[in-house]
């Protein structure tokens, strides 16, 4: 049996995790994070595919062969969290359950960052638990598919 296939996505500026405002996302860097989340999925009997992108239309992309091809979804979308109604869109017509992550916590920084257009179109959101979060996301996820299947 071949194990479910979950995307993680992250947006615009993860690339420079490590480098970027390390007082708000940590010094941990994105080949840190989806080593983290590999070892995890691992563990949860779950195969994975990360993806960075800093342009829209390819993770609008990306969500769309998600549709295809995974059994569920992680994604930090970043900035677009606050400004993307298109990604929200391919994120909405998604029938795999999709958990929002993020490294800080939204509601305690900027008020244009409290409100995400992605939230909408999400199973869950996390926030605020750094690099845990996405571990957590991962959980939900295997417990999420392992209910459907019953």
């Amino acid at each position: 049996m071949t194990a479910p296939l979950i995307m993680v996505l992250n947006g615009p500026n993860l690339n420079m995790l490590g480098t970027r405002e390390p007082a708000i996302y940590g010094t941990g860097t994105l080949d840190e994070l989806e080593t983290l989340c590999a070892e995890t999925a691992e563990g949860l009997g779950l195969s994975i595919e990360c993806r960075q992108s800093n342009m829209e239309g390819e993770l609008i992309g990306w969500v769309q062969e998600a549709r295809a091809h995974a059994a569920g979804l992680i994604i930090n979308p970043a900035g677009y969290s606050h400004t993307s109604i298109a990604l929200m869109d391919a994120l909405s017509v998604l029938e795999i359950p999709v958990i929002e992550v993020h490294l800080s916590n939204i509601h305690r920084r900027e008020a244009f960052r409290h409100h995400s257009y992605v939230s909408r179109a999400a199973t869950g959101v996390i926030c605020g638990l750094g690099f845990a979060g996405y571990r957590l996301a991962l959980i939900a996820l295997s417990d999420i598919l392992e209910e459907e299947e019953q």
